[in-house]
């Protein structure tokens, strides 16, 4: 897909000299995976061992923010950290075998290594089932850090100095730009281009498949 737009008003803080190594952090859900299917039949799973009733297929029309948001709607307060629990023990059985990877997203992990950067992933996920998607998909990043959503994930992106983040999410919008880090957008998952850009998103893509090419700019304008 093209470039629907390109553009990169950076402040002085997100400028990263040429002496700094690149490191590129990625969300993970609707960004680098496609865990829609996996998500479905984990919850489907969650529903049948707890006999309570949960729309999986809208359910995963809402990725991105911690579980519990969502468990929230199904369950009552004083149940959501058992049953959230409950659904991470079955997630590995149920989801990963399901989940593809986003179009351009191993190409757009390896374009930031092949610059001599980093790639990380910062992710509201629970860690070891991110890196189990990670491990089934071959997408080989350098770092993985879980269960940080929205303006939370800045503490991964600055103590890793990243100094861009990539995500489908206004909420990975707000992560960035609370890290001081550019902000790329991609326009996979819930939030619809225009909200993104309204959030502050610095870069918006269609997806990952013009990752590669608008990086080399980016590298490009590291080295002036």
């Amino acid at each position: 897909m093209a470039t629907m737009a390109s553009h990169t008003p950076v402040p002085d803080p997100t400028v990263a000299t040429a002496s700094q190594t690149l490191t590129v952090g990625f969300d993970l859900d609707m960004t680098l995976i496609d865990s829609r299917p996996g998500i479905k039949a984990a919850y489907q799973a969650l529903s049948a061992e707890t006999g309570t009733y949960i729309d999986a297929d809208a359910a995963i029309t809402r990725l991105g923010p911690p579980l519990e948001q969502e468990i929230r709607r199904w369950f009552p307060e004083e149940r959501v950290a058992e049953v959230s629990d409950l659904y991470r023990s079955l997630y590995p059985e149920h989801a990963i075998t399901g989940t593809l990877a986003m179009p351009g997203a191993r190409e757009a992990v390896a374009a930031v290594q092949r610059h001599g950067g980093r790639a990380i992933v910062v992710t509201a996920k629970y860690e070891p089932n991110a890196k189990l998607h990670l491990a089934h998909l071959d997408i080989a990043a350098d770092a993985v850090i879980g269960s940080l959503w929205a303006e939370a994930k800045a503490e991964a992106l600055r103590a890793h100095g990243a100094s861009v983040y990539v995500g489908d999410h206004t909420g990975d919008v707000r992560g960035a730009h609370t890290a001081d880090a550019l902000s790329v957008a991609v326009a996979t998952g819930p939030c619809a281009p225009d909200e993104l850009s309204a959030a502050g998103a610095h870069v918006l893509l269609d997806d990952l498949t013009g990752f590669p090419a608008w990086l080399e700019g980016y590298v490009a304008g590291r080295k002036r």
